[in-house]
């Protein structure tokens, strides 16, 4: 892997809203222009990814796509809430895809940017929703090795 975005889902429903389960919380109105304005940086910057790991919430889903258009994610349960050391055994096993989109929830995406780039994952300094981080390898995934090359935040 050379490349790797790491998205939050963009604002979702309150948890317990209408007494839905967790993984059912849908983006509110808000969250969904926040995943558009994820989707229009990515497109004015020519970002190109060619394997996109998703969780399978409801609220992942939905920001990926709006996000990522029409791109068939690979849903995968383990990045629901996952610790740092889930994602980065999810992400060991991409290495045969050079550009990686991985759409998941805090605080597991926060502390992985940490853990990548510094090394540890209890140093982090959160994403907000719908928020990026474009991280760079220069050879192997290695904890504290990525090159944040890009953090974005949807405008308010």
């Amino acid at each position: 892997m050379r490349e790797l975005i790491l998205l939050r889902h963009a604002e979702a429903t309150p948890q317990g809203h209408e007494g839905k389960d967790d993984r059912e919380r849908q983006l509110t109105e808000h969250g969904r222009n926040e995943a558009r304005a994820a989707g229009e940086w990515l497109a004015e910057h020519h970002i190109r990814y060619d394997r996109v790991l998703c969780s399978p919430a409801t609220r992942t889903r939905e920001t990926a796509a709006l996000a990522l258009g029409q791109v068939e994610p690979n849903y995968d349960d383990s990045i629901y809430d996952a610790t740092v050391g889930d994602l980065f055994d999810l992400l060991d096993k991409q290495e045969d895809a050079e550009n990686v989109v991985l759409v998941g929830h805090n605080p597991g995406i926060e502390q992985l940017v940490a853990f990548l780039v510094e090394g540890r994952s209890e140093d982090y300094r959160g994403m907000p929703p719908g928020a990026m981080a474009r991280l760079s390898f220069p050879g192997k995934l290695e904890p504290g090795t990525a090159k944040l090359e890009t953090f974005w935040s949807p405008p308010n």
